[in-house]
């Protein structure tokens, strides 16, 4: 084999052959093809989950839940969702700082655990709140092994029914799902839904209360549970409410009102074009040509909507409208 093996003049040779374009080079078979860099070592963070899909119904959800937390907790944040994240379960739990309250649910039939994390911030406004305070309920800087009261617990338990109740509903047009409480604890290095490498899809949502109390509610699920429903999130999700009675109804009061608005309307026959210099000379019994075309324009709000064709009804200038004028066609 040693001496099929090409010398280091002949590969010298072949490679100015190269340089220089005497030698060709796109010769061969699937020439055409081209080549995609992929590196197996690495981990796609999209893997086919369309989080927009989960965006939707995170707005959806806010949309259902705020309403009810006020006939609940008789206080009602501002509530922001941020933009769903892909992020390693380590990462997340590394920026979590104790004592939270911590909840693994499971969310059937989605295989595995979620996590939702409340910001004790949101659990203390919203004890004020139910007592009739303000919503400034704040206890300073917490120990890490600071446990919940029994009272606090309540609170907890019934923002999560809340939240529970919603999300079912958000979630409904694109599949039907349950919500079990399985358990809770103050340190999130104790729920351990995933391992610390695997990816985990985070939808965070900032509160604010009217005294400006800032907090946060996580809702963490493990890729591995939205896997099989992958093909789910890729179709569109509905952001409607369901109540399609109740999108009849305001379609046709907004039909009525809008066909009872006001528009100018205005006939135009023609336009000529000309400079300035020549309308500052014109003067009185100077005539302008122009080409009188074969329908003069009915416009609404400058907008051309008719064709018309120009003439007289009894002692009255009226015209008559000859066809709709189709948008981006002269």
């Amino acid at each position: 084999m040693a001496d099929n093996l090409l010398s280091a003049d002949e590969l010298s040779a072949l490679a100015e052959g190269v340089n220089d374009g005497s030698i060709a080079v796109d010769t061969g078979f699937n020439t055409a093809a081209r080549v995609k860099k992929h590196d197996l070592a690495s981990e796609d963070s999209s893997l086919g989950v369309n989080v927009g899909s989960i965006d939707m119904i995170n707005e959806r959800f806010i949309r259902l839940f705020r309403p009810q937390l006020m006939d609940v907790l008789r206080t009602s944040p501002r509530i922001n969702p941020t933009k769903v994240q892909i992020v390693k379960f380590g990462d997340y739990v590394k920026e979590l700082r104790a004592p939270l309250s911590v909840n693994v649910i499971r969310m059937n039939p989605l295989r595995g655990f979620t996590l939702m994390v409340m910001d004790p911030t949101i659990v203390f406004s919203s004890l004020d709140s139910f007592f009739g305070g303000f919503g400034k309920g704040t206890l300073g800087q917490l120990s890490p092994g600071r446990l919940f009261t029994p009272m606090e617990t309540r609170i907890i338990n019934m923002i999560l029914d809340v939240t529970f109740r919603n999300l079912k509903e958000a979630w409904g047009p694109l599949m039907p799902v349950d919500f079990e409480f399985v358990s809770s604890e103050i340190n999130p290095q104790f729920a351990q839904i995933a391992d610390e490498n695997d990816l985990v899809i985070l939808s965070r949502f900032e509160t604010e209360t009217a005294t400006q109390n800032v907090g946060f509610f996580d809702i963490v699920h493990p890729y591995t549970s939205l896997k099989p429903v992958r093909e789910l999130l890729r179709s569109r999700v509905q952001s409607g409410d369901g109540n399609e009675d109740s999108d009849r109804q305001w379609r046709g009061e907004l039909e009525e009102a809008v066909g009872g608005s006001c528009m100018e309307a205005r006939v135009v026959l023609g336009y000529i074009h000309s400079t300035l210099r020549v309308v500052e000379s014109m003067q009185a019994g100077d005539i302008l040509y122009f080409k009188k075309p074969e329908f003069a324009v009915l416009e609404a709000n400058e907008i051309p909507a008719f064709d018309v064709h120009v003439g007289t009804l009894g002692a009255q200038v009226a015209v008559q409208v000859e066809r709709a004028v189709v948008p981006g066609k002269s």
